[in-house]
């Protein structure tokens, strides 16, 4: 049997830990154990039932400590689904005949935090005095309510006037091939749940009654015919998205007395979010309804235009794959939208997203080789001297 590399042997040694969020497991004891080693100083800091963390590498040739580069990433999953579903089990961590490393987390993301440290005590090995700072922001809250998690962590940094001015997250950012694509910024998210209240009543005398579902129809389908904006070239037009709509008793003859909507927008730096709200309010006034809203904002829109950190990752990914690399922000969101309210350049680069969240999620085991690499070379390009 072949012996793992440094980068497998870790991401296994995780996978194997069934951190399903909001647990940890041990997962950033492991990595603080290995950090710790490398010379980091360590900051666990437990917030409600999270566990995060925050590591900090210092200092330099320059004389201001130069610039403060992040590695932020989560040791939580999602839940497995049903066991017997898996080919192989999800928290066994093994690499199949095919050359993948199987598992939960695999992709999503413990295989990029294994490329992340064995990168990083590498190029503190090799560089002992290398400029600027090397940081870590690790959460257990980000496949959750994410609300004491990087969230959390952010504001406690914010308050101490932290400073970060690059930070690369772990997320599976590739489409179809390692570094094809790398995440510079996503759309906000904006969820809203809509009460439409109408009047109760036998359905064989409806002018007895208010039927809320007919009466919402024509301003729900006009919000969803609504062309909100035409985007960017950063970012694709912001989209509005029916996903819940609830109303009835169950019985055939009774009109329902309210009708619950729940839609959410994906919104570009072309909307703002009091432009939607009013917007979304002058449409249900038009049609006369007596409605209410309560509005739950989950992460503003957030872009890293090229500069050095985009192009220090572009260059990586071309030297150690022989690609050029495309920045996207499609997708959902990320806990990157928090580290970018710092003022912080995001970019998310990790391994091929085709099977996260899935069973039997995979990720190509030499892919995590490459991603260590690519993520060294990043060092390299920002801070070696």
């Amino acid at each position: 049997m072949s012996t793992l590399s440094p980068t497998l042997e870790l991401a296994c040694e995780l996978i194997r830990r069934p951190s399903v969020t909001p647990l940890d497991e041990g997962c950033q004891a492991l990595m603080m154990q290995r950090l710790q080693d490398a010379g980091f100083e360590l900051e666990p800091m437990r917030i409600e039932e999270v566990d995060n963390f925050w590591a900090r590498h210092g200092s330099a040739c320059s004389e201001d400590n130069g610039p403060v580069l992040c590695f932020a990433g989560h040791t939580d999953v999602v839940p497995t689904g049903p066991l017997q579903a898996w080919q192989h089990q999800p928290f066994d961590a093994l690499i199949d005949a095919d050359g993948m490393l199987c598992g939960r987390g695999a992709a999503d993301m413990k295989g990029s935090l294994a490329s992340m440290i064995i990168a990083v005590e590498r190029f503190v090995a090799d560089y002992p005095k290398h400029k600027g700072v090397i940081t870590f922001l690790i959460t257990s809250d980000e496949e959750g309510p994410a609300q004491h998690g990087t969230r959390a962590v952010v504001e406690r940094l914010r308050a101490r006037n932290e400073r970060l001015d690059w930070c690369i997250v772990g997320e599976p950012s590739s489409s179809e091939l390692l570094g094809d694509v790398v995440k510079n910024g996503r759309r906000g998210s904006l969820g809203a749940t809509l009460t439409v209240r109408g009047k109760q009543g036998h359905v064989a005398y409806p002018q007895l009654a208010k039927n809320p579902i007919h009466l919402a129809a024509p301003a729900l389908a006009e919000l969803a015919a609504e062309h909100w904006d035409a985007g960017n070239e950063f970012f694709p037009p912001t989209s509005f998205q029916v996903s819940n709509l609830n109303a009835g008793t169950g019985a055939t003859n009774v009109i329902p007395g309210d009708l619950t909507a729940i839609f959410n927008f994906r919104f570009s730096t072309e909307s703002t979010v009091e432009g939607l709200q009013q917007r979304v309010a002058e449409i249900l006034d038009r049609h006369g309804l007596d409605w209410h809203i309560d509005w739950a904002l989950s992460g503003m829109p957030f872009l890293t235009e090229p500069g050095a950190l985009l192009d220090a990752v572009a260059a990586s990914i071309r030297q150690v794959t022989g690609r050029e690399t495309k920045p996207s922000t499609s997708g959902g969101t990320s806990d990157g939208r928090f580290i970018a309210t710092l003022g912080t350049q995001v970019v998310e680069v990790g391994p091929v997203n085709a099977t996260i969240h899935q069973i039997d999620e995979r990720v190509l085991a030499s892919d995590l080789e490459l991603l260590t690499e690519v993520y060294y070379q990043t060092l390299v390009n920002l801070l070696a001297c």
